[in-house]
């Protein structure tokens, strides 16, 4: 193995067990939050697949940055309507919501 290898795996390993120890400790007031600014991250990777979809080294990294362009889209778009299904619970309801009419 190549020692750029390997210190990508390390970062990789390093990045994996302080993220998992940074998400378990948020308490689950501050999710809300914590996953719209994940989503401004995957807009970043986003931008970051795009490039190497179009880098047009050759075909397979064509291939695999129209995935990785597929599932950040994915990953976008699904996070923010989780963070505004989230932020509708926090809103105030009316009295006709209250008396359980439908708007």
């Amino acid at each position: 193995m190549s020692s750029e290898l390997i210190f990508g795996l390390y970062i990789f390993v390093l990045a994996t067990f302080v993220g998992y120890q940074v998400i378990s400790r948020v308490p689950p007031l501050l999710h809300t939050p914590l996953m719209s600014g994940t989503n401004a991250i995957s807009g970043i990777s986003l931008v970051g697949s795009l490039v190497a979809a179009g880098a047009e080294h050759n075909q397979v990294s064509t291939i695999l940055g129209f995935i990785a362009v597929t599932a950040a889209s994915i990953n976008v778009v699904g996070g923010f309507m989780i963070t505004d299904r989230m932020l509708r619970m926090f809103k105030r309801r009316g009295p006709a919501e209250k008396a359980g009419e439908k708007p």
